[in-house]
């Protein structure tokens, strides 16, 4: 089967100060080519991290670069390795073109999954302009700011079983066990979450930072990369259609822009 698209892999915001946050999952867009092959409940996109863009709004104001996928992870996903390698050895993970749900339903109605020239196209058309604007951005922010952060935004639901026991904790950091950002920073942004009332929080716990953290994150070159996995139940039901939970959200918002400000504030200060 071939692959085609008909929108741009990403959107970008360039922001003036020397923070990029980039939101790899956000993306809902299913080319036709990929559409009709999905079963009804593939093509509702249930593992999208919902409404980043809208939870994270105050990311502009405060200066920052957004990047934002279109499409959904069911294309390809934009936080895995080009070679499909598993970032967690011996644990379960969805691939680099996944063919089943966070609940392991198979996402195509025939059961058959794109062959390895489809997946190089999705890769080519989706994966790589993504990545490209992604590095091109942190390169302009270094040029002119010297050190700049990387804060890899996410969500997801908040019981997995495939993936982790019991409820995931509310605010889930990683920067690959310290390797992708100065510990002085990362215990502060773990500060900020364990402080926000009502909510959990764990740094380098079950979800320590995908290919964007691990690859980007580079604290002796000037890139600190963080990546904050959010439970989807601190903002929003879990259940279809996923609905924004005003409330909810507004609540958790001031503790993430604190975190913002301080990723800023650590960077400005190199």
């Amino acid at each position: 089967m071939s692959f085609s698209t008909d929108i741009p892999a990403f959107t970008l915001h360039r922001g003036t100060r020397p923070l990029l946050v980039s939101m790899p999952h956000v993306g809902t867009h299913l080319p036709a080519t990929v559409s009709q092959r999905l079963t009804a409940e593939a093509r509702t996109v249930p593992d999208t991290d919902w409404h980043l863009e809208r939870l994270y709004d105050f990311a502009r104001e405060l200066g920052a670069s957004v990047l934002a996928a279109t499409h959904s992870r069911y294309v390809v996903d934009l936080n895995r390795p080009p070679d499909n390698a598993n970032l967690y050895p011996g644990q379960d993970t969805t691939g680099l073109c996944p063919v089943d749900t966070f609940d392991k339903t198979p996402l195509y109605a025939n059961g058959a999954g794109p062959d390895e020239a489809e997946i190089g196209a999705r890769r080519d058309a989706v994966w790589r302009p993504y990545h490209a604007a992604l590095a091109e951005e942190l390169a302009r922010l270094r040029q002119q700011h010297g050190t700049v952060a990387l804060w890899d935004a996410h969500s997801i639901r908040s019981a997995l079983p495939r993936f982790f026991e019991g409820k995931l904790p509310d605010f889930n950091l990683g920067t690959a066990n310290g390797d992708s950002c100065d510990q002085v920073l990362a215990d502060e942004l773990l500060e900020i979450a364990q402080d926000v009332p009502g909510h959990t929080a764990v740094l380098n716990g079950r979800f320590k930072g995908g290919y964007i953290t691990r690859n980007y994150g580079q604290p002796r070159d000037g890139v600190h990369a963080v990546q904050l996995e959010l439970a989807q139940s601190a903002y929003m039901s879990e259940s279809y259609p996923f609905a924004y939970d005003e409330a909810k959200a507004s609540a958790l918002q001031p503790s993430l822009k604190q975190m913002l400000v301080a990723v800023l504030g650590f960077v400005e200060g190199r």
